[in-house]
């Protein structure tokens, strides 16, 4: 029988802090892999990129290392809670298609997530990562709403 994996999607938030407690209260395997998504490009970055002097590639190497490192603070979030984690970085426009990569690439039994409870306009504006992973994802999805 393969090992049981959680797949952590961590920015740092409240929330998705929250979806780690909540996944240690309902879920028996302790194997997990942490994973933040960052932009190739943020939008002050691609405004930037117009200038004939910038380096994007440069650009998207430090977009990656942050993403690493906010994935490894995740790590450790989720260490306190008896998670074996791993942490994982990618950048991807939109969100939701890199967190289903590494869902397939980790073979992940369940996606964890946060929602902030976005709703209406902001919802539309702010791009909801929850509800886009409902709408696209093939495996399961523990969606956490936020604390209230």
């Amino acid at each position: 029988m393969a090992r049981e994996v959680i797949l952590f999607c961590y920015d740092g938030s409240d929330e998705a802090k929250r979806s780690m407690e909540s996944a240690a209260d309902l879920l028996a395997t302790r194997d997990a892999f942490v994973v933040d998504v960052g932009s190739f490009l943020t939008g002050a970055e691609g405004v930037a990129a117009l200038a004939p002097d910038v380096e994007v590639p440069s650009l998207e190497k430090l977009n990656r290392a942050a993403a690493l490192e906010q994935a490894e603070d995740g790590v450790a979030y989720a260490r306190r809670f008896g998670f074996d984690a791993q942490a994982r970085e990618m950048l991807a426009d939109p969100p939701w298609q890199g967190i289903l990569e590494v869902a397939d690439d980790v073979d992940a039994s369940v996606i964890v997530v946060g929602s902030r409870g976005l709703k209406g306009v902001k919802e539309l504006i702010e791009h909801s990562v929850s509800r886009e992973l409902a709408a696209h994802a093939s495996r399961p999805l523990l969606v956490v709403p936020p604390a209230r």
